[in-house]
């Protein structure tokens, strides 16, 4: 029984001591744990710029890939009406004969 008396004697001291702690370092370990999440906030934050910035290269790449396939097939669709219509022209021309 009076280890049990001496342990919770221990452990109310332990706790008041934790209650009544050194206010520097607790205001010094806060500061800390703050500036890292600041540093760590400004890394997010530069990390997210950059991932716009990627961002907005991939669709800029990709919109000048869609205008090059874009005039690439209006080309062949314009090189194979015009074969088209020479066709049409020289079946008429056959007929005729």
């Amino acid at each position: 029984m009076k280890k049990i008396i001496a342990l919770t004697g221990v452990l109310a001291l332990g706790a008041l001591g934790m209650a009544c702690g050194d206010n520097t370092a607790t205001n010094a370990n806060k500061a800390a744990a703050n500036a890292m999440n600041a540093a760590a906030n400004a890394m997010q934050t530069a990390a997210n710029a950059a991932q716009t910035a990627a961002n907005s290269a991939a669709n800029a790449a990709q919109t000048a890939a869609n205008a090059v396939s874009n005039a690439a097939n209006t080309a062949s669709n314009t090189a194979a009406n015009a074969a088209k219509t020479d066709d049409k022209k020289d079946e008429k021309k056959d007929d005729k004969k």
